[in-house]
């Protein structure tokens, strides 16, 4: 969906009234009247927080700050770039997807973790416990925190593990920015000032329930493999059960070290297990030495498990299907790796109808976070339902 406007999704009330719902709107990037469109679509709600997507990034920044402008004074603006993005129609591109949260049933804070790249961490965790006390939640209400995280700085591992050690037992979901489809330089905007290098932490407290969603297609099989050299801050395995690692994950597939690609690498990841729970740790490139270039962070010691593809869509399915309650909106991050492997299949407009049914909106990203983890080639969200009172 590339032209015009597609607004959100109808109400469903029932017998009973519900506190408002989130909108999302999503708009032709090159529309003359995207700025008029957003605005006509967001004020009605009396938003308290509206989240902007966009991809290309080119002019975020000075939209940012023209619906702020336009806007009432209590709404904070928050937008980052994307590699694509989730409307009410599912997945579009070239798109700016809008969403927004009523100040009658949600109420918000952002705190801006700078210098990313850096790592400082006792700073960080300084100002997000400052930030949670200063919040001065209701405790009738539910809090969740969302993550918009640079992609280039490569250090969501260790950003999502001070979120979680500052303010732990926090539902929380996420994802790295991007622009476009390149590893280029992303953009983080708060209220018409851009950040670069930053990342973007909300706290958002509302009168619906809440519930973490995480979906990733894939299933371990029995080849598994110690990590015996790596470099954590660059992201690269040198060296997989003592063997050069691109040469010994090839081994593993069953495939010739030739025919690695983009494709075989998102059709067979390598997995980590934590706890009960198996995570995809992404390969983005072999390097000219032989290693595996990773989108997440990786120590010597680990040991991964070959990941077999399944079913990208009835799973997904599933997963909503377990909600206490149909939802109002998921506010969705959706890996691009997964959004490219079902382009490959056919199976986008699949996709995109199950995230209309479940009314998801948001956008591609480049790493997900949830539960105090960062990883890949997985749908993570966080579900807004009824209250149980409603």
């Amino acid at each position: 969906m590339n032209q015009g406007m597609h607004a959100g999704w109808p109400v469903r009330n029932g017998d009973r009234p519900l506190p408002p719902a989130p909108v999302a709107i999503s708009a032709d990037a090159n529309a003359p009247d995207l700025r008029t469109l957003l605005v006509e679509g967001m004020a009605p709600i009396d938003p308290a927080l509206v989240l902007l997507f966009g991809s290309p990034a080119q002019g975020l920044e000075s939209l940012v700050a023209s619906l702020k402008c336009k806007l009432p004074d209590h709404c904070r603006v928050v937008g980052c770039s994307s590699a694509g993005e989730i409307g009410p129609a599912g997945y579009c591109v070239e798109t700016v997807t809008a969403l927004g949260f009523p100040s009658a049933s949600f109420r918000v804070g952002v705190c801006e973790l700078r210098h990313q790249a850096q790592v400082p961490v006792s700073e960080w965790m300084t100002q997000l416990r400052a930030f949670h006390t200063e919040f001065d939640r209701d405790p009738r209400r539910s809090l969740f925190g969302v993550l918009l995280a640079d992609a280039q700085a490569k250090q969501e591992d260790v950003l999502v593990a001070t979120l979680d050690a500052a303010i732990p037992g926090l539902p929380m979901v996420g994802g790295s920015t991007a622009d476009g489809l390149g590893f280029l330089p992303t953009h983080q905007v708060v209220d018409g000032r851009e950040l670069p290098g930053s990342a973007l932490f909300l706290l958002i407290e509302t009168d619906l329930a809440v519930a973490e969603v995480a979906f990733a297609h894939f299933s371990p099989t029995d080849r598994r493999a110690v990590v015996t050299e790596a470099d954590n801050n660059a992201r690269i395995i040198y060296r997989l059960n003592d063997e050069p690692a691109a040469q010994e994950y090839a081994r593993l597939a069953g495939l010739s070290v030739d025919v690695l690609n983009q494709t075989e690498f998102a059709r067979r990841p390598l997995l980590l297990r934590t706890g009960k729970r198996h995570h995809v740790r992404a390969i983005r490139a072999i390097t000219p030495e032989g290693g595996l270039e990773l989108m997440s962070g990786i120590e010597p010691g680990h040991v991964l498990t070959l990941g077999r593809a399944i079913d990208m869509t009835r799973g997904f399915a599933e997963a909503l299907d377990a909600l206490p309650r149909p939802p109002m909106m998921v506010l969705g991050f959706d890996c691009i790796l997964r959004r490219l492997a079902l382009q490959r299949a056919g199976m986008l407009g699949q996709m995109s109808e199950l995230f209309a049914r479940y009314r998801v909106a948001g956008i591609n990203t480049f790493g997900e976070q949830h539960s105090g983890m960062h990883v890949n080639q997985t749908f993570v969200g966080m579900a807004l339902m009824p209250p149980l009172s409603a």
